[in-house]
């Protein structure tokens, strides 16, 4: 009977172990072991008032099937968005945020007539003309200077990095464009032009009503959490603290891997450094950060773990609140802040953006979230709780005339746990992925790999159980 040890206990995590039971059967032991005292990772419910209220990811995208298709097999309901019209706030005006751009990037200049300034938009007019864009196979650029460089700094600020801030909590000159916009490098071999690569990656303007972008489950993503745990029939040890992770034995010498140190069972220790705790398990799969999975790899792969100590991390908060029923919210799902956007007397915004959650997924109750920090904005996520709400709420005042006191709300913070995708991510993403690989019995599954959102992570999870479970069926 084989014994599987899930370090990590956030949605990969949970993925891996489920995927793990259908391959393996109800016989095999699956522990997941997590160090906080819930199940999810980035993925949290509280309830605020009675409110389900998601203050991690509160949607997957559809574009990728990954998340979809699991929530179908799962049997749960998936709720689309009722208005899907978002704004962004841009040089002291908010407008509609352009349909026509693949993650900020515009397919031409008609798309950002209403965001850029004139000489923005000639400089979006003007990229297609320029000497034809191709990467080298193992080239990568940074988002903000190509972005600068192309089509001017209007088009960073205004469109590209408050769409990425709101996926990495990143800055777009310090992420990388092979690693952000996988699709649209691909797109760029064969166009030589940005604004021809977004403008193919675009699906064709259409009279009808846009097909539905996102999807969440009533209940919050905690139904999620909860019956992947179920399904997966796991024992789930929360409060764990992996310390140690080595190899014990060999199983088996495996000639196509021979510059492996090791070629079988393992062992984890757990607990505090006076009581340790040991654990022997047949194969581990770590779905964990990038700090922890270094620490963690450093004694048993040691290229992938020199890798993953290249990917830095950023941090963020959420600020969530249900407001009195009498408050009338904008019409639109949200407002994106371009980069340097102040309040009418000078002072900066502290949110980066606004969802209103009411207008954008329906309900009863008068709600919304506002998300803080980006990377290099730490000294404001290290403020109390009580002076972020009172600076997003001044933030609300100025974008939105909303002027109330929450009924219930919540600050929830994200230390340290979001990937930096920077220049020559990918490669180092390689590095691991050929590291892991020459260790029999360990694999690798998380944010870290093809993108933070829940669908990269469904896959990645779905990989290394599938990988893992070949191995163990073999001996």
């Amino acid at each position: 009977m084989s014994h599987v040890l899930i370090v990590g206990g956030g949605v990969s995590g949970l993925v891996a172990a489920y995927r793990l039971r259908q391959l393996l059967g109800p016989d095999a032991r699956l522990t997941v072991l997590e160090q906080s005292d819930r199940l999810g990772g980035k993925l949290r419910t509280l309830d605020l008032d009675g409110v389900p209220t998601d203050v991690g990811a509160e949607a997957f995208v559809l574009r990728d099937p990954a998340a979809a298709d699991l929530v179908a097999e799962l049997g749960l309901p998936v709720v689309h968005p009722e208005r899907s019209a978002a704004t962004i706030r841009a040089a002291g005006a908010t407008v509609a945020l352009p349909r026509r751009t693949f993650l900020g990037v515009p397919a031409g200049p008609d798309a950002v007539r209403d965001v850029l300034s004139p000489a923005g938009v000639e400089g979006v007019a003007r990229e297609s003309s320029l000497p034809p864009l191709r990467l080298a196979q193992d080239e990568d650029v940074s988002v903000g200077e190509l972005l600068t460089e192309r089509m001017g700094r209007e088009v960073v600020d205004h469109l590209v990095e408050p769409l990425l801030a709101g996926v990495y909590a990143g800055r777009a000159d310090l992420l990388g464009l092979r690693a952000t916009m996988p699709a649209l490098v691909r797109a760029l071999d064969e166009t030589g032009s940005l604004t021809a690569a977004a403008d193919r990656l675009l699906p064709p303007p259409t009279g009808g009503l846009p097909r539905p972008v996102f999807g969440a489950l009533p209940g919050g993503m905690r139904v999620l959490v909860a019956e992947l745990a179920r399904r997966s029939r796991a024992d789930i040890r929360l409060d764990t603290t992996v310390r140690r992770l080595e190899c014990r034995e060999s199983r088996v010498h495996d000639t196509q891997r021979p510059e492996s140190a090791c070629h079988g069972r393992w062992r984890v220790e757990v607990g505090s450094a006076p009581r340790p705790e040991f654990l022997d398990a047949d194969a581990v799969v770590l779905a964990v950060p990038p700090p922890a999975a270094r620490k963690l790899l450093d004694g048993v792969a040691p290229a992938a773990s020199a890798a993953y100590g290249r990917v830095a991390v950023g941090s963020m908060a959420v600020v969530s609140m249900v407001l009195p029923g009498d408050v009338t919210l904008p019409e639109s799902s949200g407002v994106l802040l371009a980069v340097g956007e102040r309040h009418r007397d000078g002072t900066p915004f502290t949110a980066k953006a606004f969802t209103y959650t009411s207008r954008k997924w329906g309900g009863d109750r008068t709600r919304l979230r506002a998300s803080v920090g980006r990377v290099g904005e730490e000294q404001t996520l290290q403020r109390d709780e009580d002076a972020l709400l009172a600076d997003v709420l001044a933030d609300l005042a100025e974008l939105s005339g909303v002027r109330a006191e929450p009924v219930a709300w919540a600050v929830t913070k994200w230390g340290g746990g979001l990937p930096q995708y920077g220049v020559g991510h990918a490669a180092a993403v390689g590095e691991i992925e050929r590291g892991v690989a020459a260790v029999p019995g360990l694999a690798v599954a998380g944010a870290v790999f093809r993108g933070v959102g829940i669908p990269a992570c469904v896959r990645t999870a779905t990989a290394a159980a599938v990988g893992l479970g070949a191995e163990l069926m073999a001996v």
